[in-house]
């Protein structure tokens, strides 16, 4: 009879990291495991080239500030986001103070966050959204320009060569940042380890299914061959990207019922030339086109991976039926079931402008690309800027009451009637909020260790439970602690006086 881990972990991605390191510190007794199919943990989704490696806060992201009929600029969605990134920071401030975590610049950077549009109609929208958002405690300290001397001093490369008559706006703020979200998921994985945990590298999870005693049996067999391996669980959590859908289905449990998913790739285009990427030190997000969907609102960012700074620009959208950037060309069919199939169809059917976007992207030639990355860098020359593959996001599709099936552009927690098994399923902003994310998890599935672990949990997240949006001055002690600790831009006073919106 196989030995029995509290904990299995399957994926070696930042979500399974930071579960694992909220368990290790709660409960160091326990018997965690981590199975990664591929020879190293963090080469999907959290590799620092699969995604942009933004801190996900709102601060520069328009799609979490839609406007209404009326005009107006709703920032409800941009607060909640800017909530769960405060979560993240805090938790990453207490790994740097207690030594779990090495010198923060090894992962996260400060980095100015804007906003850059071009056209009448955007300039007046972008202004009403900083006006909403500008004396919010989370957003304090962000600053508005029309001017395009001011604009390049911000960021040069969007005004050099651009037509002096066309009307531009940009917001700026620097309490941004660049994470590095492959290297900060190497650091806690070894933390993890050195603490006890087993880690399986080059082990693909075959089947999870419960046996007759309750208990889950994860089956593994390593890529190159061998024997398949059961390890028995109390607890599983499904942290393996696009494959969480599959595995969840395999299992059995009945609240995966009804829900797809539907694969999204990426391109972006990157430079590493010096001259260029010293003339660039922000994340510059601007509108996405009409009829894009939200995962394509064109960016340009500055990265620091390993060290060395680049600039990148995208996401070009493309379109695969692979579910991990590693999977196979099969996956979206094998994903299929009696149970979700009406749903994939609706959504297909209500969301046919998009599959043309799609299909307009996928053929889209090099020239197009660098039309759209002149939109925003003027002066660009093809020669300076190589076309990288992103990694692979798998979509939810789900069914939501009185509207149908919906497809979701967000992540989605799967668990278990008994909180025995979770998954996660969706895309951004991920990452970014993996620790609210995960703490959601431990709440859903450890009910009755929950309250025993709130000082604990209080010590790694001081403002757990509370709203910092509903208190100026919590916010800025807490913003000021987490930025001193990584390493950040520190927020201005005058935050203290600012007032919820």
């Amino acid at each position: 009879m196989a030995e029995v881990s509290d904990v299995v972990l399957i994926g070696g991605g930042i979500m399974s990291a930071t579960l694992g390191t909220l368990l290790r510190q709660l409960e160091p007794e326990w018997e965690i495991r981590v199975v990664e199919r591929l020879d190293a943990v963090a080469l999907e989704s959290s590799d620092a080239w699969n995604n942009a490696g933004t801190g996900h806060a709102a601060l520069c992201e328009l799609n979490y500030t839609p406007q209404n009929a009326d005009g107006s600029v709703e920032i409800a969605k941009a607060v909640d986001v800017n909530e769960q990134f405060q979560v993240s920071r805090q938790l990453w401030s207490f790994l740097v103070e207690s030594g779990k975590l090495p010198e923060p610049s090894s992962f996260i950077h400060p980095t100015p966050h804007m906003s850059f549009v071009w056209g009448a109609e955007n300039v007046e929208y972008l202004r009403r959204r900083y006006e909403a958002l500008r004396e919010h405690p989370l957003f304090v300290g962000m600053e508005y320009s029309e001017d395009r001397a001011t604009i390049a001093a911000w960021a040069p490369a969007l005004v050099e060569q651009r037509d002096p008559s066309e009307p531009i706006a940009a917001t700026w703020t620097a309490a941004g940042t660049d994470v590095d979200f492959g290297s900060l998921t190497r650091h806690l994985t070894s933390a993890m380890v050195d603490g006890g945990a087993t880690l399986d590298l080059g082990t693909e999870v075959r089947s999870v299914t419960r046996g007759d005693d309750g208990l889950w049996e994860v089956a593994c067999r390593p890529t190159d061959g061998g024997e398949t391996v059961v390890h028995r669980a109390r607890f599983v959590f499904v942290g393996a990207g696009g494959y969480a859908l599959q595995l969840l289905q395999g299992s059995g449990i009945p609240e995966i019922k009804g829900f797809g998913g539907f694969p999204v790739s990426g391109q972006f285009l990157r430079t590493t030339n010096p001259e260029l990427v010293a003339q660039h030190h922000a994340k510059v997000y601007g509108k996405a086109a009409v009829g894009a969907p939200p995962m394509s609102v064109p960016h340009l960012d500055t990265r620091v991976v390993d060290g060395e700074p680049s600039v990148m620009f995208g996401p070009y959208a493309g379109w695969s039926p692979r579910f991990l950037k590693s999977g196979s060309n099969l996956d979206l069919i094998r994903s299929v079931r009696p149970h979700n199939m009406w749903p994939m169809v609706q959504v297909g059917l209500r969301n046919l402008s998009l599959l043309v976007y799609l299909v307009k992207e996928v053929l889209a030639g090099r020239r197009k690309k660098l039309s759209e990355l002149r939109n925003f860098v003027p002066a660009a020359q093809a020669d300076d800027w190589e076309l990288i593959t992103a990694g692979q996001r798998v979509q939810v599709v789900k069914n939501v009451p009185g509207k149908g099936a919906v497809l979701q552009f967000g992540t989605e927690v799967i668990t278990s009637a008994d909180g025995s098994i979770a998954g996660l399923l969706g895309a951004s902003p991920g990452a970014s909020t993996a620790a609210p994310i995960m703490l959601t998890v431990l709440e859903r599935c450890f009910p009755e260790q929950w309250t025993g672990w709130k000082p604990a949990l209080e010590a790694m997240v001081p403002s757990h439970g509370e709203r910092l949006s509903e208190d100026p001055a919590r916010a800025h002690e807490i913003m000021t602690r987490t930025a001193e600790s990584l390493g950040l831009a520190l927020p201005p006073e005058r935050v203290r006086d600012a007032v919820p919106a």
